[in-house]
């Protein structure tokens, strides 16, 4: 049965806070009194306002409860029922206009209970407006149901006085079993996300989390909801305990309930058509149009659902966009892509710069007895054309999978790989450094995009979108002997005659044969072990020239970090960049945490000064990510030197003057091949017959898809290769051998 409670039509509007929850010596409107922050001074109705009000068919339960300022216009509020303390101000016979649609200012065909209305706005045919606070010149226009609760906790995972903790909203990232869940809070970082989600043995950090995260918010009840200058909200069915932001601009919802939609004139904030949002944080700069349904969730700044997205108890990173698919438990890093309707993730740790084609499928296979398990992927991963991929699985960064449906888990650690399931084969086959051999078009361009598509307004975790950068570099690091011992173990079992060789193990036969480009490599059947959850081998394809490429990649990432970074002016001498080398080498075990890449060390160090007494706010922590980005850079080039060390196995003391030119002459012939792949990649479009076939002429052809040397990326890419040689060039000229 449902519970309908009856009281006096004159209490309507008030006891807003149960008395048990108001202070001794305050009244229900002290918090609202708090809020408002309009500076606008009120004072009671005269009997000539009143008498206008009357004649214009208004209502008021007590017309002494009506206040209003100075500049008040009874002319323009018509129709209207009042209930409870309504403060109104300035109303001025004109109209607002946005985007084609005009209203007149003033208050029509509506009912208002307690609410502050600020100067100039725009209320009519509100059906139910209830607890609000509005800022100057809102437009408020066919709205069903506005209304705030006492207990409105706009989207934060918190809980007020008198709540049992069980209500409390939690975010259930990364695994559908609960494990790694988080409580959502206004400002949420994807840093915050994924440390949150990680270290579950550490008691200590996470009660400290739980303990920041309810501490940042005011537990008292009592709170309005509020709605920023210049919001525009219009034909929407329900709203509910949902805290707006200046310049939103809110349009056809269908419901919106317990959400915090921050915006703000630099980055405004828009939902449109048929939405329905529910426990949830949307950020500045958000778009959310056309049927999306999103339930316990968080979008980072910049973020878009589109299309009938939806998203339920996920995050999802900064400039990311979502469109038409489905979307379940997964914790989703800055410049993710997945725009097609039968595209389907779920239970997922993606760590950025991702793009799921249609029919893919991570996640819910439902291979156990259980909660499916978990998934995760470094940066770059691209599922193509109708993916399927079973959990628990793991991907290095820059991992492609081409069409087909994986039998079993797969765990690939080399980077820039294209995997694919060979049916016909039985035999699943990775092709290590593909990006660079066939598509370097396509990687470049995606390094370029995202840091252009950057949109934020606060840059508090520094995002790397660099295909060269300190995670994928060490991964090549780490794939060089991988590569090695393969080519060695298939070298011998091939009964092949080593005896030009002199080695201990496989790995050094294999590192012989790829450094003397031995030619009876070239056809070796190569596998590797335990990379599938199955008993049959991997094949890796085109090992020689993976282990080349690695070896230029990573030479050319030393010289471009030494060149980036600020601390060295002369690097064209050993001298001053030899001193950036760690005096002993190491392990970096670089974290993406959330965009942002630091060494483990670092993290390590973060995570207890987040557990000291000393942090006890979000924005503390935050400030944690932005000290760590201090020294990213000097970071990234003593790692990049030590790679370079480890990768042609060198020791310092072997390593002169003579070597450094050396690999800066290497450095300006491999910018001058990434250049020329990246052009051939895309120019390969344009010699293919299929492509072409649907084009009655060339002309036409450019006409409609432009002309690859008018490419603009390829143009801006041409523009830097000749800025990097030129300056190469003249520190060679510079340079003294020693």
């Amino acid at each position: 049965m449902n519970l309908i409670k009856r009281s006096p039509i004159q209490s309507l509007g008030y006891h807003f806070i149960p008395e048990a929850f108001i202070p001794e010596e305050k009244d229900e409107y002290y918090l609202r009194n708090i809020q408002n922050r309009s500076g606008i001074s009120y004072r009671q109705l005269n009997a000539m306002e009143i008498e206008i009000l009357v004649r214009n068919r208004n209502q008021s339960d007590d017309w002494n409860k009506l206040l209003v300022s100075d500049d008040f216009n009874p002319e323009l509020v018509k129709n209207c029922k009042f209930f409870g303390l309504v403060r109104i101000g300035k109303l001025e016979p004109c109209y607002l206009e946005y985007h084609n649609l005009r209203m007149p200012v003033g208050i029509y065909n509506s009912t208002i209970i307690s609410c502050d209305l600020g100067d100039n706005v725009v209320i009519d045919n509100v059906h139910y407006l209830s607890h609000y606070i509005l800022g100057n010149e809102v437009i408020l226009v066919n709205v069903n149901e506005m209304s705030t609760t006492n207990y409105a906790k706009f989207g934060n995972g918190i809980v007020k006085e008198g709540e049992d903790s069980a209500i409390r909203i939690w975010l259930e990232l990364c695994n559908e079993n609960g494990g790694r869940k988080v409580i959502p809070f206004s400002g949420m970082l994807p840093g915050d996300a994924w440390i949150w989600s990680r270290f579950r043995t550490d008691r200590v950090l996470q009660d400290k989390l739980i303990e920041i995260t309810q501490n940042s918010f005011d537990t008292r009840r009592g709170y309005y909801g509020k709605v920023g200058d210049r919001c525009i909200i219009k034909n929407c069915l329900i709203i509910k305990d949902v805290w707006i932001g200046s310049d939103a601009y809110i349009k056809g919802a269908n419901k919106l309930k317990n959400l915090t939609i921050h915006s703000s004139p630099e980055a405004s904030s828009q939902v449109g058509e048929g939405c329905e949002l529910v426990n949830g944080i949307v950020s500045e700069g958000c778009r959310l149009f056309y049927g999306v349904k999103a339930v316990r969730f968080a979008m980072a700044s910049h973020s878009q659902l589109k299309y009938g997205a939806r998203l339920i108890n996920s995050y999802l990173g900064n400039n990311s966009t979502i469109s038409c698919c489905e979307v379940l438990n997964s914790l989703i890093f800055p410049s993710h892509e997945q725009h097609h309707n039968n595209s389907f993730l779920c239970a997922s740790l993606l760590q950025g710069q991702s793009n799921m084609a249609a029919g893919a499928t991570v996640g819910s296979n439902h291979n156990s007895r259980g909660a499916d398990g978990e998934f995760i992927a470094g940066r770059g991963f691209w599922p193509g054309l109708c993916v399927s991929v079973k959990h628990n699985s793991r991907f290095a960064t820059f991992n492609i999978l081409a069409k087909g449906d994986y039998p079993a888990e797969l765990d690939i650690p080399l980077p820039f790989s294209l995997i694919s399931h060979q049916v016909h084969l039985n035999r699943v086959q990775v092709m290590p450094a593909y990006w660079f051999k066939f598509n370097l078009y396509a990687l470049a361009r995606n390094a370029w995009k995202y840091q252009e598509r950057d949109k934020r307004t606060e840059k508090v975790q520094w995002l790397e979108f660099d295909y060269l950068a300190p995670d994928s570099v060490q991964e090549m690091v780490d794939a060089l002997p991988i590569l090695e011992t393969a080519i060695g173990k298939a070298f011998l079992a091939e009964d092949l005659d080593p005896r030009s060789y002199v080695f201990q193990h496989a790995g050094e036969l294999g590192r012989q044969l790829l450094q003397a480009r031995d030619p009876r490599i070239e056809s070796l059947f190569v596998t590797v072990d335990g990379w599938e959850n199955s008993k049959r081998p991997i094949e890796l394809t085109k090992v020689p020239d993976a282990w080349r490429i690695f070896n230029r990649m990573i030479a050319f990432h030393a010289v471009k970090c030494t060149m980036d970074c600020s601390e060295i002016e002369d690097f064209q001498r050993w001298e001053n960049v030899g001193n950036l080398l760690p005096k002993v080498f190491g392990k970096w075990r670089w974290k993406n945490v959330g965009g942002q890449l630091m060494p483990e060390a670092t993290l390590t160090k973060l995570i207890e000064e987040i557990k000291s007494p000393q942090v006890t706010s979000w924005p503390e922590v935050h400030a944690l990510y932005t000290t760590a980005a201090l020294s990213y850079t000097t970071w990234k080039c003593a790692h990049g030197l030590q790679c370079l060390f480890e990768a042609r196995k060198v020791v310092r003391e072997n390593f002169g003057q003579t070597e450094w030119v050396e690999v800066l002459q290497e450095a300006v012939e491999t910018r001058r091949w990434l250049s020329e792949q990246t052009f051939l990649s895309r120019q390969k479009d344009y010699q293919n017959r299929f492509r072409n076939m649907v084009y009655d002429s060339l002309e036409e052809r450019d006409l409609i898809l432009g002309t690859v040397e008018g490419n603009a990326f390829i143009q801006e890419e041409k523009l830097e290769c000749e800025a990097f040689i030129k300056k190469m060039e003249k520190v060679l000229k510079n340079s003294v051998r020693v």
